[in-house]
């Protein structure tokens, strides 16, 4: 359904602009928050008589993004992050990265509008990012990043242990007997005599 919205809504757009949207959306979003009206003959007349007071203040915005334009372009983001000997950083540095830096120097810009190449920075250097401001308005922000590399110990194998004996190990001599304590083997027993035969002679 048609809607002429009463605010600015990013992305969606600007006061005063007629815009297509889903039923349930102007419904349950934008008709309640007051962001936007239905699209009908005396909400146009409404936007027709607001026309100039619309129109001064997309001036004013666009005098404003020139400013911030300007301010932006002297600026030369520095960052550290940790990386490899070889430039590699352990991690990325985003959009949101950025904001942050921007926000520690003042400026608030919203992360999604700040567009970097590809998803994000993975190597030390010099890069540049992009902020859209105002309509076809973008800003050029120069980023240094700076390597930090981070030196990992290297430890040594601890000695190995002497081998210690095991008490049943130490033991085991002790319960050994010697020859000299042994049983004598058991002597044979005595050859039977036998009696003399007794002649029947007399």
């Amino acid at each position: 359904m048609k809607v002429i919205l009463n605010k600015d809504l990013a992305p969606l757009g600007e006061e005063g602009d007629v815009k297509d949207v889903a039923k349930g959306y102007a419904r349950n979003y934008l008709f309640p928050r007051g962001i936007a009206l239905p699209y009908t003959p005396k909400t146009i007349k409404l936007f027709e008589a607001r026309k100039d007071e619309i129109e001064a203040k997309k001036a004013q915005k666009r005098k404003d993004a020139m400013g911030l334009k300007e301010r932006l372009e002297t600026v030369e983001l520095s960052i550290t992050m940790p990386a490899g000997a070889n430039g590699k950083l352990y991690g990325s540095v985003t959009s949101h990265t950025v904001a942050d830096e921007l926000a520690k120097l003042g400026f608030q810009i919203d992360r999604k509008r700040i567009d970097l190449a590809g998803v994000g920075i993975k190597n030390v250097g010099k890069y540049k990012a992009t902020v859209r401001l105002y309509e076809n308005s973008q800003a050029e922000i120069q980023i240094q990043i700076i390597g930090q590399e981070i030196k990992t110990e290297t430890h040594e194998a601890p000695p190995a242990r002497p081998h210690r004996r095991r008490r049943d190990e130490a033991a085991a001599p002790a319960a050994e007997k010697p020859a000299s304590e042994e049983a004598p083997a058991p002597t044979e027993a005595p050859a039977s005599v036998e009696a003399p035969a007794v002649s029947s002679e007399a």
